[in-house]
Parts: C-alpha cells; structure tokens; sequence
C-alpha cells in the first residue's frame, strides 16, 4: 500500500522537509510553492519555506511562513537571493537557527551557499547580517563548470551538536573536485564553535557511486549513527533507484558503512526521507510524495510509517496499514 498523505496543501506543492522537536511539538519546517504554477519544474525557482506543528505526527496546524528570498544584505554585495531551500533547525542557548540553502539571481541561482535565520519563538525569524555564511571551498570541492555539472552543489545542510566535542558540524551536500562527473556525490563537512563562522573541511565520505547525496540527516538509533541521505532520478550509476538511502557508523563522524535502501524505486515515490522520534519514544519513517506509477506529482508530506532497527542493525520501514499498531 503506497502512503497516504498526513500534511497537504489544497494551494501549495509541499517538497524536501526537516523536523525539529520543542518540548511536546513536532515541527516540520518544509519547501513550498504555488500550485497555481501549474508545472511542478518551476517550483524550485518560486520556492519558500512553510511551518507545521503537531502533537502526534498525524493531525497538523500550519503557521505562518517562515522565509522567502528577498534582498541580502549588503555585506555579500547587496544581491538578490532566488532560493531558500533546504536545511536543518538546532536550538543552542536558547535561541532557533534555521540553516537554508541559497543562491542568487545574479549567478542565475547556479552557485549554492549556506545562509541563516534566528528566531526565539520559531515563529518569528530574521536574517543574519552576515548571510551567506559560507560557501564551498574549492580545494575540496567542485567549483561551478558548466561542462562537467549543471551547478555548484553546496546545500541541504544537516546541523548537529558532537555529543564528545561539543562542536557543530555541518553535513551538505556537496561533490568532489576530482573523479568522473557522475560520480563525484560527496557528504560535505564544516565545523563551527559558535554556529556563525564556519571552517569547511574535506568531505565526510569518499565518491561512490551517486552524482549527488541530497538532503542528509544524522540520528542516533540504540547507540549507533544513522546518515540518510537521498539521491536524485538517473545519479546512481548502475542502478534505476532513486529515494532514500542510509550508512551506519559508530561515531557521528563515521567512518560510515556502505550504503543501503531505506526506501528507494525506479519510479521515485517518496523522497528527502527522515527518522523522527515521535510520541511515546518510538520511531517514524516521513518523506515526502513526489510521483505516482503514472507521473503525476504529488507535492505532499507521506504519513507517519514505524521504523525500528533489526538484529543486524538494518532500518526497516513498517507498511502503511501497521500505522500505530
């Protein structure tokens, strides 16, 4: 049984989303844009984010919007940005900082950078002056060649607190600077002890097989770390899948296991999944409904589906009629 929608808008497409936990709220914070545009291609480039709250991951409020592109500030040279894509949410000191992938249209949105806002209610958000925070750095990672990539990939940042350290890192989506053009997808990697100057690292893995690694998230799941990750139609090489996929490490770090499907088809279903640990402590698989068997773009957020970790240490997701059985 394909999953149902939980969170769909009768106005708006709905696509990649994050969560974020306040107490007994479930946040999700998610892409949006007009259904009015009719062609669901041109919702990259008509793109806000939205917000939703629920008590039991099953029944949502939507709230106010969060961000849209507008004028940056003059620090980055007074330019317009034309995206504000996807990110991650942590809390630290009290304070909300929403990371958001940018771009702008003097660059035609083709080179991607990480930017923020702060809020103290997750209601409310603002800016940071200094937006942009950071981009790519090209002794690592691919700098924009029009020839050898459609952009120069930098966003989806996953942002999470080393439990040991104490430091903040960063996971993007990124590529190499070296090595076949389908197959340069990396997990890029940034450190930062105050989450607004950032230092870019090498990346987190090693090439494999994937153009791209979309849409990370880091979980801990009964002492061990899973990295999910998404990968987009026609970016695996050797294989028709597209969806979701995850690797296992014992550190947050890694080194990370080879990969595995968590939920991936030729057709592209679900996509951008992640794990929340809903009501009563247990575990949920959520994604977002892209196609159906016939092509028809869906622009929804799929129902909560139970995950749990088997003996082996896979992840496996329940069908949709086990839903809170």
């Amino acid at each position: 049984m394909f999953p149902h929608p939980t969170l769909r808008l009768s106005d708006k497409w709905l696509w990649d989303f994050w969560p974020a936990q306040d107490g007994s709220d479930y946040h999700l914070f998610y892409l949006q844009a007009s259904r009015a545009l009719r062609d669901p291609h041109l919702r990259h480039w008509n793109v806000s984010i939205g917000h939703a709250v629920s008590k039991d991951l099953l029944h949502w409020e939507t709230l106010p919007d969060v961000l849209e592109p507008g004028y940056a500030d003059r620090t980055f040279g007074g330019r317009h940005e034309y995206t504000t894509w996807t990110g991650s949410t942590i809390q630290h000191e009290g304070l909300w900082y929403l990371f958001y992938t940018c771009s702008y249209k003097e660059e035609k949105g083709l080179i991607q950078r990480i930017s923020l806002a702060t809020s103290s209610d997750l209601i409310h958000w603002e800016k940071h002056p200094r937006n942009p925070l950071f981009g790519a750095d090209h002794n690592h990672y691919e700098q924009l060649d029009l020839n050898m990539w459609h952009d120069e990939a930098w966003r989806d940042p996953w942002v999470f607190k080393h439990p040991e350290t104490g430091e903040f890192h960063a996971l993007i989506t990124a590529r190499a600077n070296k090595g076949p053009a389908r197959s340069r997808g990396v997990i890029g990697h940034a450190t930062s002890k105050n989450l607004i100057d950032w230092e870019v690292l090498p990346p987190l893995t090693k090439p494999m097989t994937f153009a791209t690694m979309e849409c990370t998230q880091l979980v801990k799941l009964q002492g061990r770390y899973y990295l999910l990750f998404s990968v987009p139609p026609r970016e695996f090489a050797g294989s028709n899948l597209t969806g979701t996929f995850y690797m296992v490490a014992d550190d947050p770090l890694g080194p990370f296991s080879p990969p595995q499907v968590l939920w991936a088809d030729p057709v592209g279903q679900l996509y951008a999944g992640k794990i929340i640990k809903g009501p009563e402590g247990r575990c949920y698989f959520m994604a977002w409904r892209n196609l159906a068997q016939d092509g028809t773009f869906h622009g929804d957020v799929c129902e909560a589906l139970p995950i749990t970790v088997d003996e082996q240490g896979n992840l496996l997701v329940y069908p949709p009629d086990m839903l809170y059985t």
